[in-house]
């Protein structure tokens, strides 16, 4: 492999060899943009002297060995031949590794970048300095948060014509806090661009519109600081007054949003790019990489304006499915479909509403939206189910581009009437009322002979039992809900019978004391059936200190008690995201029951047992209907009385269809389990659980699927890391929530740019150093401005405040890609807010809220040095985790 590449000559299939800076630069040169010339020293050359690095454990051994090691002579020749090549002058000197500029990772920042190096001897020591970069200790933290083994990568270095910049900075293709696409999202300051990149100076912001050249938001910063080149090498940080004047024109504007534009077309897909103005008012680009924290939109051919709903996050999903567990959604999703008279041609592929992105199930709700009877329905429905939601969707009805299309409310009623009808859901209505617990009787019984009826042929083929599971899931599952949803349903008319007979006597919250402790919720009564298992398990010390010394997963590989197994043959067919097909049941890994086993044994309070809150909220139930029925009189009581009972006894049937569709979702997962075992055996799949990253029809296929499955696997190990979920989103990558919040700020609060989405509450700590600093996790880092070198107190941070920097500084872009709020250009944060205080900070409308502004003397540090960080206060001082509380706007 040879250690030198010009720009020209690097492809970017060349990511192994050159790194992915470097990739990006050679793809942006073929392409005729304007890059400053360069070369790359090849990850051969770091190979070289990284050979006898050794054991990769402990990063500072890896420093010293590569800043000890003599740089081979001929590689040196080598570095020294390109640079007479290159136009005379100083160049920059960057890292260029292997894990880096990745669609899901973008290293910003991580390993080291020289800038305004001057000569040969200077450049190789700045090489060297590069390739002992990619072992410090915040890039050895981001690989580990990435999920990215130390051992494969390599570094290789960018060395390029420096660009001596009178204006520079950072753009993005796309807005990273709305998620806008088409959206030229543009930070600038005077001097060279790293004062921008690395958060040093409160730039001036702009969006641009690409296709109109308009500046949509213009706002100015101080610009105190710039960085500029020394005569003889190196940089220097100069700092002046305030400047009020913008440093870029409308006309620069334009023409960074269409070089942006051109950087995009060219990857099909947003890019984050640094760019500069020379002193002659030419522009240069000088990188450009993915942006890795837009969520992905959903692939799927549309025309105009889409509106796509979250199911995943609705169902409190926020882990991906697997690729068999999207295929039987997709499955039923055409089941749904065809329940309202709309059969769909191929049923595998799903209802044309379903979509997904990013492994989660979206449903495209722009008929919703466009209709009147969806208007009206939908939203409130989500009021009970999915509150931010439906004020989101509420949101959208004043949008030009969602108007309301389809104003009959006919079509509507004569589906439901059939579906009705169908079904027979009146009289299943009428006999719940009548007679709840022979009802839902009833209803077992039906869904038990139907259950009986999914086992496969026996003897049939794989592509046989392949069928079978295909037509259960889109004809057999759908049908539950009809059956079972009318029993539940059935207590809304009591309720606004006894809020009607009430009228001024009683309130909501009253109201909603009657369904404390309601009966026939499969749900609770699987819990007091957990907890009364522990109890009897606590009855023998030797199992009961079992459970509780020994790791749940080691429990699990082992013989269990009598009394779990039992409780297995019950529930066995539950798991946690159960929804998802592909994932196991607990009868097949009941390590989590296990763990809430020994969780239920370490509670001693009885006054907490969950039989005894459970009977404390029926008894409060049964009092507050004695309560209210008392405000009346006559056959008024009695009514009142009879209607909250009623109410009571029905409402708990609400958990039980899903209960009984996650029965047959086991049901198939076993038949699909024995498909994969087939497949397996005939070296088709690694093993039989690798069937669940495998579609239905792949399944059939009879390929060799261990490619597929490995290169699936590695994706979903991704997108379990993935924290930023939106509940909706646009067809234009727009998250609805995440503009809605961006209102005016509390009186009190500070202001700054919004950089990262999302907010949370929790303990500030303010830091003005970052060498031995630590944080308690879920503290809020409160600092002055962040390099790469602070990054690895991002890990367990709940929140980010920044005194400089803009939204595309690198603090923003690393805060966003570890999904914790974060507010940037924040004036005197570290002045206005003290260790220990209780803030908010918005990350969506840019804004930190002090909640008490007198914290205890012992944390009252205006600066937290390294010597101060043992101290208070800790996770037990702040009362929950701060972390726990964090709610991100589209998540």
């Amino acid at each position: 492999m040879d250690v030198i590449r010009t720009f020209a000559d690097i492809e970017g299939s060349m990511l192994a060899e050159v790194g992915g800076k470097a990739a990006n630069l050679g793809v942006l040169t073929r392409a005729g943009l304007p890059v400053p010339p360069g070369f790359c020293v090849t990850t051969e050359a770091y190979r070289r002297i990284a050979a006898g690095l050794g054991d990769v454990s402990d990063p500072a051994r890896a420093r010293e060995h590569i800043l000890g090691t003599p740089i081979p002579d001929d590689i040196a020749r080598a570095v020294v031949a390109a640079l007479a090549a290159l136009p005379a002058g100083p160049v920059a000197v960057r890292s260029s590794a292997t894990a880096e500029d990745l669609p899901y990772a973008s290293f910003a920042g991580q390993q080291d970048t020289f800038l305004n190096v001057a000569g040969p001897e200077a450049v190789l020591d700045a090489v060297r300095r590069c390739w002992a970069s990619l072992w410090t200790d915040r890039a050895v933290a981001y690989r580990d948060a990435n999920g990215i083994d130390h051992g494969s990568v390599r570094l290789a270095v960018v060395v390029q014509e420096m660009v001596q910049s009178a204006t520079a900075g950072v753009m993005f293709t796309a807005n990273p806090i709305t998620g806008r696409r088409r959206q030229a999202v543009i930070d600038a300051a005077p001097g060279l661009g790293e004062s921008v990149v690395s958060g040093a100076v409160n730039p001036d912001h702009f969006t641009v519109d690409p296709d109109t050249g308009r500046v949509l938001e213009r706002r100015l910063g101080d610009k105190r600081l710039a960085v500029r080149s020394l005569p003889g090498g190196g940089v220097e940080h100069v700092t002046g007054e305030r400047l009020d004047a913008a440093c870029v024109t409308d006309a620069q504007l334009r023409e960074l949003a269409a070089l942006g534009a051109r950087v995009e077309s060219l990857y099909g897909a947003p890019q984050d790019t640094e760019w500069a103005f020379d002193a002659s008012g030419r522009l240069w680009l000088t990188q450009a990489r993915p942006i890795t924290t837009l969520f992905p939109l959903p692939d799927e051919p549309h025309d105009g304006l889409r509106v796509y709903f979250s199911f995943s996050v609705a169902q409190g999903v926020f882990r991906p499915f697997t690729p068999m567990g999207m295929a039987a959604a997709r499955a039923m999703s055409s089941g749904v479909s065809e329940l309202f008279g709309n059969p769909v041609a191929a049923p595998l592929a799903g209802a044309p509403a379903f979509t997904e992105a990013a492994g989660r199930v979206f449903i495209d709700a722009t008929g919703v939206l466009r209709s009147r009877v969806g208007r009206a329905i939908v939203p409130r429905v989500f009021d009970l189910m999915e509150a931010r939601s439906a004020r989101i969707l509420r949101g959208l009805f004043d949008d030009p581009r969602l108007s309301v299309t389809r104003t009959s409310r006919g079509p509507f009623v004569r589906r439901l009437l059939k579906v009705m009808a169908r079904h027979r859901v009146p009289i299943t209505f009428v006999r719940a009322l009548a007679d709840p617990e022979g009802a839902e009787r009833r209803v077992r019984r039906q869904s038990a002979a139907h259950l009986a009826t999914l086992a496969a042929p026996a003897g049939a083929s794989v592509a046989e039992r392949i069928d079978h599971v295909a037509t259960a899931l889109v004809k057999h599952v759908t049908p539950t809900a009809p059956r079972v949803f009318p029993v539940a349903a059935a207590a809304l008319p009591m309720l606004l019978l006894a809020s009607r007979l009430l009228k001024g006597r009683a309130t909501s919250a009253e109201l909603q004391v009657v369904l404390r402790g309601v009966p026939r919720n499969v749900t609770t009564e699987m819990d007091l059936e957990l907890w009364a298992l522990a109890q009897r398990l606590r009855r023998d010390p030797e199992v009961a200190a079992r459970f509780l010394r020994e790791p749940a997963e080691v429990l699990a590989r082992e013989p269990l008690p009598a009394p779990v197994r039992d409780f297995l043959s019950t529930y066995g067919h539950r798991a946690v995201a159960e929804i998802d097909l592909g994932l196991p049941r607990w009868s097949e890994d009941p390590t989590h029951v296990i763990g809430m086993i020994a969780n239920y044994l370490r509670l001693e309070d009885p006054a907490l047992a969950p039989d005894a809150l459970f009977a404390k909220g029926v008894a409060e139930a049964e009092a507050m209907i004695e309560e209210l029925a008392g405000r009346t009189r006559g056959l008024r009581r009695r009514l009142v009385r009879f209607a909250l009972g009623r109410a009571r006894e029905l409402v708990g049937v609400r958990e039980l269809p899903k209960f009984l569709i996650v029965q047959i979702f086991a049901e198939l997962r076993a038949q699909l389990l024995g498909v994969g075992g087939e497949l397996a055996r005939k070296g088709l799949l690694a093993g039989a659980e690798d069937v669940f990253f495998v579609t239905l029809v792949e399944a059939k296929s009879g390929k060799d699927l261990r490619g597929r499955v490995a290169e699936r696997r590695e994706r979903y190990e991704r997108e379990l890391r993935r924290r930023h979920l939106p509940r909706v989103l646009l067809s234009d990558g727009t998250e609805p929530e995440a503009v809605a919040s961006g209102g005016a700020a509390a009186e009190g609060a500070l202001t700054g740019s919004p950089a990262s989405p999302g907010q949370v509450t929790g303990i500030a700590r303010v830091v003005l150093d970052p060498v031995g600093a630590k944080l308690v996790p879920g503290e809020i880092l409160v600092c002055p401005s962040t390099d790469p070198g602070w990054t690895p107190l991002f890990l367990t941070a709940g929140g980010l405040v920044m005194e400089m920097g803009g939204p595309n500084s690198h603090g923003a872009v690393v805060a966003r890609e570890y999904g914790i709020p974060a507010v940037v250009g924040t004036p005197d944060a570290t002045d206005r807010v003290r260790t220990g205080q209780t803030i908010t900070v918005d990350g969506t409308s840019g804004t930190v809220t002090i909640h008490d502004d007198t914290p205890p003397d012992a944390q009252d540090a205006v600066a937290v040095t390294p010597d101060a960080q043992d101290g208070p206060p800790t996770t037990e001082d702040a009362g929950a985790t701060p972390s726990s509380r964090v709610s991100e706007p589209a998540t």
